[in-house]
């Protein structure tokens, strides 16, 4: 599993891959990504030590990433993130985060000490589909109220039972609410949840315009980031 790499188009940054505790909800019923998770806190220590050492500072721009939320990383490497930043010089710093820590994010903003863009997996802003369908245990209902909190939603397309139209208004209200984004196209993996490639080939088509935007990312493969 690669778990650094250099993002060199948008938003130019190093990222890792990390390793935390197991997701405080893992009850989506569209991942199977929590599996790289450990309950050996010295273990996840040390690899996340070795992944951490590998940041050079190149961009002044860090993103840090877990199967899961940033606050189920270990403290000790919690505290190495923050003496990386100092000692790298990182300027800003991408974080993420599930829903029921938004009410943290404050405190790990003073913790860290450089500005963070907190990332949510929001999936979709249509209510019915993100809690009924995907179990996401998110419960907002307005995209003003996920926009109180993060920086940068992250969204998916092309699962059956989605429609145009909710693509549509979640695209709108990226555009709309926040700054930066992050389109998953969705990929079949060992879930029950599929891919409905119709509406994936429709949303390459009409929103093409999304690859040119500097704003948003659009990630086609689950490994775009280069990590994984």
């Amino acid at each position: 599993m690669e778990r650094y790499n250099e993002i060199t188009n948008k938003n130019q940054r190093e990222i890792v891959l990390l390793q935390g505790r197991p997701c405080a909800w893992g009850k989506c019923i569209f991942c199977d990504y929590i599996a790289d998770n450990s309950k050996d806190e010295d273990a996840m220590v040390r690899l996340n030590h070795e992944v951490l050492s590998r940041v050079t500072g190149k961009y002044g721009v860090l993103e840090v990433i877990n199967s899961g939320s940033c606050f189920e990383l270990p403290e000790e490497t919690l505290d190495e993130i923050a003496k990386v930043i100092r000692e790298k010089k990182i300027q800003k710093l991408f974080f993420e985060a599930h829903w029921i820590y938004r009410h943290k994010l404050e405190e790990m903003r003073a913790r860290m000490g450089v500005p963070i863009i907190f990332k949510i997996g929001v999936e979709t802003f249509d209510y019915d589909f993100r809690q009924r369908v995907l179990n996401k245990h998110a419960d907002f209902r307005e995209p003003g109220e996920v926009a109180e909190y993060f920086d940068s939603p992250c969204l998916m397309v092309g699962i059956q039972g989605q429609t145009k139209d909710m693509i549509r208004y979640d695209i709108d209200c990226l555009k709309r609410y926040f700054k930066l984004g992050t389109v998953n196209v969705y990929n079949n993996n060992t879930t029950p949840i599929r891919r409905d490639q119709a509406l994936v080939d429709w949303f390459m088509d009409e929103y093409q315009w999304l690859m040119e935007d500097p704003a948003v990312e659009v990630l086609y493969e689950i490994t775009d980031f280069g990590v994984g």
